[in-house]
């Protein structure tokens, strides 16, 4: 059985990957392990006089964050 390397899959692809092999526990294993790592940081709150712009930057920064990793791919 050849070794599949998670570290070189994106977390989209790396989520089909299991769903498809779910008895792949090093897939499970990985998947969590990726789920943890990321920030959880509040970007703003309810009652924030700039709630929207606040809002809409992050959503531009996770845009330009996933098209950068599609270039890489």
């Amino acid at each position: 059985m050849s070794q599949v390397n998670y570290n070189a899959m994106s977390d989209r692809d790396l989520k089909r990957y299991f769903l498809e092999h779910r008895d792949d526990k090093a897939a499970l294993e990985a998947y969590l392990d990726r789920r943890r790592k990321r920030s959880s940081t509040v970007i703003t709150k309810v009652g924030d006089p700039d709630f929207d712009i606040k809002l809409q930057a992050a959503i531009r920064q996770q845009m330009q964050g996933e098209d950068s990793s599609r270039v890489q791919q």
